[in-house]
């Protein structure tokens, strides 16, 4: 059979098929044209996915995320990053910023953050005077935080697929998601000071009020602490901390008196649309891993990237260079649900530790969503803004240019992505 499957995959793709789709027939195509596997184990492997535990967390934290936007939550935070950096240059774009990495504990999607922050505050930004197409570009660039902060979906995925221990790679994605922040709004507050985007602010907010804001945020922002101090002592399983945090979400809503029961229906129906997109990925995917695994496909990748260099850092930027690539074409879920089986083992065999890759890889794929032709956080973003591909992808260059510069700086300094870890979990 050896590489016809990745072909048909490729060819799928190519013709702008849905991703899905194109890997479930690819799989298909191997069971169909092998006559010693029974076609039947086709289905048998792509209902099995849904069996596995871990994956539970998946639909958890994407309704918790949904509960908590419907919940008032996103009003609070935002009225918190604008306390604390409303009154500097280009004050909305760094509280666009800010709030995207406090919703990264709450939606644990990229997607889901760009959606909302397009439909919020780009219209504020567009009326304050910002470039609709910087705006929009800040908005997508910002809610790549949300991939990294946890409870992130692509870290759970990663965690599964990889066999890496999905708390490990909550923790690592601390420090991370802070640099993100800090390193985009370096970027936004220089691109506003050419531009001359005045602050949000006239003055600081004084600490009176920062209190004030920040204890009504407070339950809110308990959320990811409680679901790594849980993990960490052993509470509950990431698993069990998706349910919790389902549980924990609802009571805020009710506390803040923003959570009817009239709102249930709207809440359950989205929490279903978002997981179901992952989920059908994933069995799609498990289908297609029977086949990698049949062929020995990830011995192949390692055998070869290794006949290139044993190098651990050599091998770090060769894939860093390939996952860019691939993510000019593929989704970032369905980036990492392909390629994670692969190359796992391949980093493995090199001594790269585990979560440092997880973290790496995750960050990878999802800054491919920023960069034509087929950037989900790119299309996203400008379908609801009205912003075009042109104007976007001219206004995200300096964004872009941060990015990558983290993510080589994570790849060279292992301790930004396991000295938690490491202090946490020992």
């Amino acid at each position: 059979m050896g590489w016809y499957p990745i072909i048909l995959l490729l060819l799928l793709l190519a013709l702008n098929m849905r991703v899905a789709f194109a890997v479930s027939l690819a799989g298909m195509f191997f069971f169909l044209m092998s006559p010693n596997i029974p076609t039947e184990l086709f289905i048998q492997r792509f209902v099995s996915a849904t069996h596995s535990f871990p994956l539970l967390a998946v639909p958890f934290f994407v309704l918790a995320g949904v509960i908590m936007n419907a919940s008032g939550v996103t009003r609070r935070l935002m009225a918190l990053a604008d306390v604390f950096v409303g009154h500097r240059i280009g004050g909305l774009a760094k509280v666009n910023i800010l709030l995207s990495t406090l919703m990264g504990g709450m939606s644990g999607s990229a997607n889901a953050d760009a959606a909302m922050q397009s439909k919020i505050l780009v219209p504020e930004m567009t009326k304050a005077g910002y470039d609709k197409a910087f705006s929009t570009a800040v908005t997508a660039s910002s809610s790549i935080i949300s991939a990294i902060i946890p409870p992130s979906i692509g870290l759970i995925l990663f965690g599964y697929l990889g066999n890496v221990s999905i708390g490990k790679l909550f923790v690592a994605g601390l420090i991370p998601g802070v640099i993100l922040c800090v390193g985009l709004m370096l970027v936004a507050g220089h691109v506003s000071k050419i531009r001359g985007y005045a602050p949000k602010r006239s003055v600081a907010a004084d600490w009176f009020e920062r209190r004030s804001v920040l204890l009504e945020s407070f339950w809110a922002i308990l959320l990811p602490i409680g679901i790594i101090s849980g993990i960490r002592f052993g509470f509950f399983t990431p698993t069990e901390a998706g349910a919790a945090a389902v549980v924990y979400a609802s009571i805020v809503g009710f506390f803040y008196r923003e959570l009817t029961i009239a709102k249930l229906p709207e809440i359950f129906l989205e929490a279903v649309l978002a997981t179901s997109i992952v989920m059908l990925i994933i069995c799609a995917a498990t289908s297609l891993g029977y086949y990698m695994s049949w062929e020995q496909i990830p011995k192949q990748a390692a055998e070869f990237l290794l006949s290139i260099s044993d190098n651990s850092l050599i091998l770090l930027l060769l894939i860093n260079a390939l996952l860019l690539f691939i993510g000019l074409f593929l989704e970032g879920s369905a980036g990492l649900i392909l390629l994670t089986p692969i190359l796992v083992p391949v980093v493995a065999t090199t001594g790269i530790d585990p979560v440092q890759f997880g973290i790496v890889m995750v960050l990878n794929l999802t800054i491919g969503g920023l960069t034509p032709p087929m950037g989900t956080l790119m299309f996203v973003s400008c379908s609801i803004t009205g912003v075009s591909i042109a104007e976007f992808t001219r206004a995200v260059i300096p964004f872009f240019a941060m990015l990558v510069g983290i993510l080589l700086l994570l790849t060279f300094v292992p301790a930004f992505t396991t000295m938690l870890p490491n202090l946490i979990f020992g």
